[in-house]
């Protein structure tokens, strides 16, 4: 939840998955379905003016469709989760109906679990984890009911020793405990998620990379440090612009930059893949093959949505 306030409930339909696995075609697709608008939950859309390495949408592809999440911030400045749920929060106060697409784990599971206050210190922490170690399961439980009487009752696994040093830790801080039971209870909630075989996603990269370079991404580049001669960390290495930098300082060959993208974006690919496997309840679903795919992977999609529901959230 950001910073201040008392968080709000609302209701979304999202949609993972790593790069390059079609996620944006079919949430526009999706979209223009259910005449929803689409939250980007896409760390390097946030960048105004990046748009070629980043494979954003362009007005004429995203037609009539809203969307939230892109174009934030300049490639100077820095950003972070809290600046992210803010914008997430004026599109679902917008917005009667939501398409949250995106591979950026951290963003989607900021939505479903919420993120820590800086109250949440790591002497709380410490506190917490001296208490099981002292005394067990029995003095965190003891600790927790004199804090605050019955919380722990609300735990779903109360007797998970993690869960209730978790628990005492937020109460210490002086953390929302509401926020760590909807987080606990919603992790359950299935989302749907586009991949392909790693295979089939290498080829997918290698053709993406290429139409980069084909587009223009190393004039993009020339213009943006005309305009910000000074780029934020995170976007100066981003994949594709860390390389194409590099290309235009005579550091490395086009053709070399082709494998350095395409090997950082597998290995990325490969995190995502891995991340939301490990951290999200995830129904897959195979991405498009092609622009005529796009329809198919669109109606599983749909099936999936229409078999578990919508996704609670809460900022």
């Amino acid at each position: 939840m950001p910073s201040g306030g008392k968080s709000k409930q609302y209701t979304a339909w999202i949609l993972a998955g790593p790069t390059a696995t079609g996620k944006t075609d079919v949430s526009l697709e999706l979209a223009r379905r259910l005449g929803a608008s689409i939250l980007s939950a896409d760390s390097m859309l946030i960048y105004d003016g990046m748009d070629i390495g980043t494979a954003k949408p362009t007005l004429k592809e995203r037609g009539s469709v809203s969307m939230y999440g892109i174009d934030l911030v300049s490639p100077a400045e820095h950003f972070s989760v809290g600046a992210w749920l803010e914008n997430a929060k004026i599109a679902f106060d917008s917005e009667k109906e939501i398409v949250v697409a995106g591979g950026t784990g951290l963003y989607i599971n900021a939505l479903l679990r919420g993120i820590d206050t800086p109250a949440s210190l790591k002497i709380h922490r410490e506190e917490a984890r001296s208490v099981f170690e002292d005394g067990g399961m029995e003095a965190l439980r003891k600790k927790i009911e004199q804090l605050s009487p019955g919380a722990a009752e609300s735990l779903p696994d109360p007797n998970n020793p993690r869960r209730l040093m978790r628990l005492l830790e937020v109460i210490l801080s002086g953390g929302d405990i509401r926020q760590m039971f909807r987080g606990i209870a919603y992790t359950e909630q299935v989302i749907a998620g586009l991949d392909f075989n790693p295979q089939m996603l290498a080829a997918r990269i290698e053709m993406r990379i290429n139409k980069m370079f084909e587009s223009g991404l190393l004039e993009e580049v020339v213009s943006l440090r005309k305009k910000y001669p000074q780029f934020s960390t995170t976007a100066a290495g981003g994949i594709g612009y860390a390389e194409a930098m590099a290309v235009l300082d005579g550091e490395l060959t086009k053709d070399a930059a082709t494998e350095r993208i395409a090997a950082r974006t597998r290995q990325l690919a490969k995190r995502q893949r891995t991340w939301f496997r490990r951290q999200l309840n995830v129904s897959w679903v195979t991405g498009p093959k092609n622009e005529r795919d796009v329809s198919r992977a669109a109606d599983e999609v749909m099936e999936v949505w229409e078999r578990h529901g919508k996704t609670s959230v809460s900022i």
